[in-house]
């Protein structure tokens, strides 16, 4: 009985030293442990607002109820020309914000020049409280989410859409900041990463459950809440894939080193990618060098190169120069912290934000960026600033 007793202590022992090690592997390697989602991150009653085309209407479509008592959609209709307001809820913690809506969807500027300070974040994926709470205290915004930024930039570099279960109130949220910003003389700068592109093309795989609810009790597709006619559709397919803010690319995936030979400048890039934002890529006979810009590999939405292949410090150098910038801001690849690589010419931003809704036995710390000047930090989640 000794001797069997003793074979099943190791055996424990061997288990725990396997589950010890596969924990540290999973760690090491980006995995999470969580426990799964709230309920109420699937709640529906008062989700949107919504906001379709509908001839020559804006309509706007707001879900009420719950499923005891049933569901339904509530209407209120603008003139195409018309600003119009809006109220947004937050169901974890039954917070609002209201925003006023106008149907202005001009592209912006690629290049800005004017030495103001740059906050930076990437990667918020659909957690509305984890980008509010960043931003309030890295005093980007007040506790009633007004803009005290002063005439400062926020560059949100891609990815704030997918996964969680906040889409919608991340991107009216962005929308309100956009107006707030602009009248105390700041500027934010929305850079489109995959995951938006993926929303365009009606590329829903990544997408929190909640929203094929959503749609269903909207009686649209779910292609259909980013489509032609959806107004944050449309407000999304104008924003750019890259822009140079002070003499910094930012840009969600990265630039391949091939760009730097070939005679696109950084115009050329916005206008080759956005006008294929709802056209999902494929392999094509005889494809020209645009496809270096649309290829979900290759394409400043999707490279990971200052990742993934060896680069020279010469190829991230001449890339840079090719667009008159001296450093390049990315998301998409997961790093522990904000990271500065390449001599400082390339700077990683895309961490592990805390999840809206979800609890994980491993924590999860918000980062950002601030830059001004020739000086860049690290913006942790408490707003105090860690020099790069």
């Amino acid at each position: 009985m000794k001797t069997v007793f003793t074979y099943f202590w190791h055996f424990l022992v061997v288990l725990l030293a396997f589950a010890v090690v596969a924990v540290g592997v999973g760690v090491w390697q980006g995995a999470d442990f969580y426990y799964g989602d709230s309920v109420t991150a699937y709640s529906v009653g008062d989700e949107g607002p919504h906001v379709f085309q509908r001839g020559d209407q804006w309509v706007v479509q707001t879900l009420r109820g719950h499923r005891d008592g049933g569901f339904w959609v509530e209407e209120r209709r603008h003139a195409l020309t018309e600003t119009f307001p809006l109220e947004v809820t937050f169901p974890l913690d039954n917070s609002r914000f209201a925003v006023r809506a106008s149907a202005e969807f001009a592209a912006p500027p690629t290049r800005t020049q004017d030495g103001q300070p740059i906050v930076a974040i990437s990667d918020i994926e659909g957690n509305y409280k984890a980008f509010r709470d960043f931003l309030i205290n890295a005093k980007v915004i007040d506790t009633n989410l007004n803009w005290i930024f002063g005439k400062g930039h926020l560059v949100l570099v891609g990815d704030f859409v997918d996964r969680g279960p906040s889409v919608t109130q991340v991107l009216w949220f962005i929308y309100r900041l956009e107006q707030s910003a602009k009248q105390q003389g700041g500027q934010v700068h929305y850079i489109l990463g995959n995951h938006e592109i993926k929303n365009l093309q009606g590329n829903f795989e990544a997408a929190h459950g909640i929203y094929t609810n959503v749609a269903a009790i909207l009686g649209r597709h779910q292609a259909e809440l980013f489509g032609h006619v959806a107004f944050l559709g449309r407000w999304l397919s104008s924003k750019n894939t890259v822009e140079v803010i002070n003499g910094i690319l930012f840009v969600h995936g990265g630039l391949h080193p091939k760009l730097a030979e070939l005679p696109y400048t950084l115009d050329d890039l916005n206008q080759i990618v956005r006008a294929q934002y709802r056209q999902r890529w494929y392999p094509r006979r005889n494809a020209g060098d645009e496809d270096l810009l649309l290829s979900p590999r290759t394409g400043p939405s999707w490279y990971r190169g200052y990742f993934k292949e060896d680069l020279t410090q010469r190829q991230v150098v001449n890339t840079l120069a090719k667009f008159d910038a001296t450093a390049v801001v990315v998301g998409h690849t997961l790093n522990s912290r904000v990271k500065a690589l390449f001599d400082n010419k390339v700077f990683a931003i895309d961490v592990k934000h805390p999840w809206d809704y979800r609890v994980g036995l491993l924590p999860r710390r918000s980062e950002g960026m601030w830059l001004h000047g020739d000086n860049a930090w690290r913006v942790l989640q408490d707003g105090s600033r860690v020099k790069l």
